[in-house]
């Protein structure tokens, strides 16, 4: 029904209302209806005011050319920025004060406001209420504050605002689907608004960074993701879909706390946990269909790589935690050899920490050196050597070893610590991935001093606590000479007259881009060769003056720029393997890549 015939039927039963209280008023009746609220007023139509606590009742709203809703709609308001013809036309007079902004002066007010905060959690606090009522401008503040920002609504401090999530929840942000939902997870993904998805990042909270076990809060893990995937990838919000899957937590400080929003059950595993993937799995393919990308988030070790091997040939899906920082470390190691000069076959690669992170890493830079020399993986995979928590991984080890360690198990006498395996191995490059702050010594690092003119040493556990070492600590112990990258950011650093600028492997350089380019080809499948390809879309963006900087990644502030080159670059291997279905293929994929990014300038309404 048209806007005109909703008003006029309203008025006409309003008057017909007017008519009849005001003839019963000279008639000498009560025109208070006795099924009215307390006071007199409207009446109680549907028994709210009558109903006991324990009573249903149905929460009925009307809205009739009313602007109220869309000051409402975090897709749709522009807040002060709706400009007086928009205030006329949508029912806006008087819901806004008279001054009339632009987007431009809502951000500088916002970011004013939000460097006022002295605490990270606070400013990730209005950053996500600023996203709940005004999205455009939420995208806009990221995007233009993207090195300000970024740490604020992703690592570190979203790893804080995830052991509080109970306690800062204000309303739910993404689908949330516990054991409770097991034979109808299909129903939960339609009470979902948006229909076009094209990206799900999911995540069942059992290893969150380095903090361990948050089960249902590691819902801020999809949420920060999704928000970097619009961001700074480009893909749109409505498409964008951020799913915790709740099987309980092991946490037990979790379960004692009465602000805890999730399952109060130890966690499911085995077949209990693995079937309500399955169903998750398949309903996401029959609600979405076959183009959406499905990213595993901070899954546990063991779930991580199985989850991987048995969806990747039949879904779109990719995990971050191995695929993603495997790409962005690998692109650090191909950059960082116009520094160490040789290709990467010429060097050797010690890591320290042998899970998912660190195994996925050393796949990924045997599969380039096999791709760049022309041998097999077997034999590419000796130029890397892992440390876990029982020391060197050897083959003396290997019966005792998981089944993702076994490949990494070569010849070697046992060492049981890091300083004995750097010193007995001699790397080019020292990796860490362990999980574990402060490991990388001081006698570790001078170690790598004494063996390499400039040491290469990859910090990458996060959050910021849980690094291997500060860049201060590399920089200080190898006297200027170390080529320094970490997981989460630090500061530059001055030594000896020279600023020294860490370069900080960020998942956030590689996803979104790698994301948006399968989303733009509309890829089936995800492939280890879209992976390298990536991987050196990124290191080409570094250049001489960065170098000269001591950096081996491209400043975030040009981010966008670099994720059309990676876009680009994945979605050419896409139709280069047969595993693009959006054709024709443009014939220049950078332009087309910036041309179909989301931007968050306001729109203009009728």
């Amino acid at each position: 029904m048209r806007r005109s015939h909703i008003l006029r039927s309203v008025k006409k039963r309003f008057k017909c209302t007017m008519d009849s209280s005001v003839k019963r008023m000279k008639e000498g009746e009560s025109v208070i209806d006795p099924k009215s609220t307390v006071g007199g007023g409207v009446a109680d139509v549907y028994g709210e005011d009558r109903a006991t606590e324990d009573q249903l009742v149905t929460p009925w709203t009307v809205s009739v050319a009313s602007g109220y809703t869309l000051l409402r709609d975090p897709h749709h308001n522009k807040g002060l920025a709706f400009t007086e013809r928009e205030r006329d036309s949508h029912y806006l007079r008087g819901l806004l004060p008279p001054a009339v902004s632009t987007q431009e002066l809502q951000e500088k007010k916002l970011m004013q406001s939000i460097r006022n905060y002295d605490v990270p959690l606070h400013k990730y606090m209005a950053m996500m209420d600023l996203e709940e009522r005004n999205e455009r401008l939420f995208y806009k503040l990221l995007i233009n504050n993207v090195e300000e920002l970024l740490p604020i609504v992703y690592t570190p401090t979203v790893g804080e605002a995830c052991q509080k999530y109970g306690s800062i929840f204000k309303r739910p942000q993404g689908l949330y689907i516990s054991l409770k939902e097991k034979g109808k997870i299909l129903e939960v993904l339609k009470n979902w608004p948006e229909r076009s998805i094209q990206v799900i990042v999911v995540t069942d909270g059992e290893r969150i960074l380095g903090l361990g076990d948050l089960g249902c809060q590691g819902m801020g893990i999809p949420v920060g993701k999704l928000a970097l995937y619009t961001a700074l990838g480009g893909v749109r919000p409505s498409a964008c879909l951020p799913i915790t899957i709740d099987v309980g937590t092991n946490n037990q400080k979790l379960l004692d706390d009465e602000f805890y929003i999730g399952l109060r059950q130890k966690r499911a595993t085995g077949k209990e946990y693995y079937d309500l993937l399955e169903e998750f799995m398949a309903a996401v393919k029959q609600n979405y269909g076959e183009k959406v990308l499905v990213q595993f988030e901070d899954f546990a070790n063991h779930n991580a790589f199985e989850l991987l091997a048995k969806y990747k040939t039949s879904h779109l899906v990719f995990n971050d935690d191995i695929q993603g920082t495997a790409s962005v470390v690998l692109a650090g190691l191909v950059a960082s050899l116009k520094l160490l000069g040789g290709n990467l076959a010429d060097h050797t690669f010690l890591f320290f920490g042998a899970g998912e992170a660190g195994t996925g890493i050393a796949e990924l830079i045997a599969l380039e050196i096999s791709t760049k020399t022309n041998i097999p993986v077997e034999e590419a995979r000796k130029k890397i050597w892992l440390v876990d928590s029982k020391g060197l991984i050897v083959s003396s080890r290997k019966e005792s070893l998981q089944h993702f360690k076994k490949p990494w198990a070569h010849d070697h006498e046992p060492l049981s610590t890091l300083l004995d395996a750097v010193k007995a191995i001699k790397p080019s490059a020292l990796i860490g991935t362990s999980g574990v702050g402060q490991t990388f010594t001081k006698d570790v690092v001078e170690a790598m001093a004494a063996i390499n003119k400039k040491p290469l040493i990859m910090a990458l556990s996060n959050p910021t606590t849980q690094a291997e070492c500060t860049a201060e600590q590399a920089y200080t112990w190898t006297e200027g000479r170390a080529i320094f990258s970490s997981g989460s950011p630090f500061d530059p650093y001055e030594y000896n007259g020279k600023t020294f600028i860490p370069g900080q492997a960020n998942n956030a350089y590689i996803f979104p881009g790698l994301g948006f380019g399968l989303v733009i080809s509309g890829a089936i499948r995800v492939h280890d060769e879209m992976l390298l390809a990536a991987s050196e879309a990124l290191a080409n963006q570094v250049t001489q003056e960065h170098y000269d900087k001591g950096m081996i990644y491209p400043p975030l502030t040009n981010i966008r720029k670099i994720s059309a080159h990676i876009a680009a670059n994945v979605a050419a291997k896409a139709y280069e393997l047969g595993l693009a279905t959006r054709l024709p293929r443009p014939a220049d994929l950078v332009k087309y890549a910036e041309s179909c990014m989301y931007t968050p300038n306001y729109r203009n309404y009728r």
